[in-house]
């Protein structure tokens, strides 16, 4: 995207927006962002600060968790579900040979290091399940299945508990993500998704979000991690 070019959220969404030429099935940390189709308000609400999921929210929040239930190669960390959009860590912890975060052939030292430690930390108090089932997913294929069951999930809520309709499909066409390389950066967007709920009224993704000077801050500082 060229540096002068205005973000513009309903046209930038729609264009691939990975980094050209990385594996994303090979082991590391990532950031990711998935919003609901044209911003709606389906997962719940925000008052003074807290999230308060209703059923679909409580639904989206179970399917996340059970995802390395039933699928091999990664692990979860900090999570937060926000009336609209979702964020995420997801750690993919298969030991492929290949292009590594750290740019070489496969990592080690301390990228090695950093990589073992989140795994670590993710799997600690996660969920337990059936044994996953299947190959390792590469990123784009969690965030499908993700959203593919989650969709079916929340059609059904629809049809047998009178949830709100959404238009066409429940997610939008891509989702964001930002590849974590060391345990600063781990740190910083832990504590940007453990307390995003207070952001909200900055939030771009709001419907309601404050005049544009603030908004601009937010994304600053967004950007900035």
């Amino acid at each position: 995207m060229e540096q002068n070019m205005k973000y513009n959220p309903d046209i930038h969404r729609r264009r691939s927006i990975r980094l050209k030429g990385y594996d994303y099935s090979r082991p590391g940390a990532y950031f990711v962002t998935i919003c609901v189709n044209r911003r709606e308000c389906l997962l719940g609400q925000i008052v003074n600060g807290r999230m308060y999921l209703n059923d679909a929210g409580i639904m989206i929040r179970d399917t996340w968790q059970q995802l390395p239930e039933y699928y091999n190669g990664f692990t979860l960390d900090q999570f937060v579900i926000m009336p609209n959009h979702i964020h995420g860590i997801i750690v993919i912890n298969n030991n492929s040979v290949g292009a590594a975060p750290c740019g070489r052939p496969v990592c080690s030292g301390d990228d090695a290091v950093f990589l073992n430690e989140i795994s670590q930390q993710a799997r600690t108090g996660q969920a337990r399940g059936p044994a996953p089932t299947g190959d390792n997913l590469a990123l784009p294929q969690i965030i499908h299945r993700f959203k593919t069951l989650t969709t079916k999930r929340y059609a059904d809520g629809v049809k047998n508990n009178n949830w709100p309709r959404f238009h066409r499909r429940l997610w939008q066409r891509n989702y964001h993500e930002h590849i974590i390389r060391n345990e600063r950066r781990l740190d910083t967007i832990r504590r940007y998704i453990l307390y995003n709920p207070l952001k909200w009224e900055l939030d771009i993704e709001n419907p309601n979000h404050i005049p544009i000077t603030e908004k601009r801050k937010f994304w600053k500082i967004f950007l900035d991690l």
